[in-house]
């Protein structure tokens, strides 16, 4: 059910997951198992051990840790939800810092609020709960582009927070295997994993990752995409001062073309817009971000950053690069009981917003398979046919593989 293949053909991102898993023979049974090494696998995986030292854990990475979504995000840690408060989630950022600091991890978090931008000269309803802000800026993107709010937010180091996760998981106790596909999962009392070297039986199994489950699982109210980011060259603090981002806030739109972006420590600029989707009958991972659809996007993207303030003119790109992204209908995250087994629990669609959800789902998903919280009703999967997501026209820029 995991990606298989070195992600290869969608870029580098600057990040850097300085982690690899102390070599273990993998178990003939477990606990507990995780499927999926990003930031909800590994924090579920800390979490159980963290609360249950005497549970035998083990995750299982297709690739390598953070070789997928959680490596190749940009790193904006938002408050909420892409759907906004959903009933009983709670303060995803107190959380997110709550778990950090029980679990030892670092990675240069820092929340200082988040900029909410718009098209629009009038302010739009925000999405957050603060007064719209006097914009420090005004960019060109066909219509003014201004900042229409601040909310609670911020930006970390995904590299740093995927291998802290995988040390405190490993230092806790779980075992954590990369290059293991979990190819079928033979669901019964408990379930049994099936890997390239054998079976795995568990009694409750974490689908933390999500793109690719839901993409096997056929869930009708989701759909997945390759989203497209830049790192580009750095600012000088004059440029950043000169085109509104002194402060160094990241800024996403609330309205269409979307544009997000941040300020890195270097001055460099990482930001993103587009959305590439898997080619005609074929599925993400034969996306590669070099080839024609996915090139011109990037050009594309180019010419408009250059375009939005003289400061960023002369930007070059240091980095391209994809990172699979998942949709559903009301953009509510998919946190559900398995349709095949209540053994199995599906975690993952963030719809962008998986930097800090990610990890405080994660959590709660540790606490829900040791019986000690129970899952939202605005998480749970339809049965096939029960939803239909029709994905706006942005949404079906199609690649293509030649």
């Amino acid at each position: 059910m995991s990606l298989p293949g070195a992600y290869s053909s969608w870029g580098v991102p600057p990040w850097r997951v300085d982690f690899r898993p102390l070599p273990t023979p993998i178990p003939d049974s477990v606990d507990f198992a995780v499927v999926g090494g990003g930031f909800t696998g590994l924090a579920a995986a800390a979490w159980l051990r963290l609360l249950a030292p005497e549970a035998s854990v083990a995750v299982f990475e297709a690739v390598r840790i953070g070789a997928g979504a959680s490596g190749r995000t940009g790193g904006m840690a938002l408050a909420e939800s892409a759907a906004g408060n959903l009933p009983g989630l709670g303060d995803v950022l107190a959380g997110l810092v709550g778990i950090l600091g029980k679990l030892h991890v670092e990675c240069e978090l820092a929340l200082g609020g988040a900029w909410e931008i718009a098209h629009e000269a009038a302010p739009p309803e925000s999405s957050g709960a603060h007064p719209a802000v006097r914009s420090p800026f005004e960019w060109k993107d066909g219509e003014p582009l201004r900042v229409v709010n601040e909310v609670p937010g911020g930006a970390l180091d995904p590299g740093m927070l995927a291998g802290g996760l995988a040390r405190a998981a490993q230092r806790l106790g779980a075992k954590i295997f990369e290059h293991q596909p979990v190819l079928d999962i033979l669901w019964g009392r408990g379930a049994e994993l099936r890997l390239h070297d054998g079976l795995v039986r568990a009694g409750r199994v974490l689908l933390a990752n999500s793109a690719w489950a839901l993409e096997r699982l056929r869930v009708a109210d989701a759909y997945t995409f390759l989203t497209l980011a830049v790192a580009t060259t750095p600012l000088a603090d004059s440029q950043l001062a000169a085109a509104g981002l002194a402060e160094r806030k990241p800024f996403y739109t609330v309205d269409f073309p979307y544009l997000w972006g941040r300020v890195l420590a270097n001055n460099a600029l990482v930001c993103g817009a587009g959305l590439v989707n898997a080619p005609e009958g074929g599925t993400l991972a034969e996306i590669d971000v070099a080839a024609e659809e996915a090139a011109r996007a990037f050009a594309e993207f180019r010419k408009r950053l250059h375009g939005l303030h003289p400061a960023f003119s002369a930007l070059e790109f240091t980095h391209r690069w994809g990172g699979p992204i998942a949709f559903r209908s009301g953009w509510r995250p998919v946190f559900s009981l398995h349709p095949e087994s209540p053994q199995g629990i599906l975690l993952g669609a963030y719809a962008g917003h998986g930097v800090a959800l990610s990890v405080y789902l994660g959590a709660w998903a540790a606490e829900a398979m040791l019986a000690r919280r129970k899952l939202p009703d605005w998480g749970r999967i339809g049965l096939p046919g029960e939803f239909r997501f029709e994905p706006p026209a942005w949404m079906t820029r199609r690649a293509k593989t030649s």
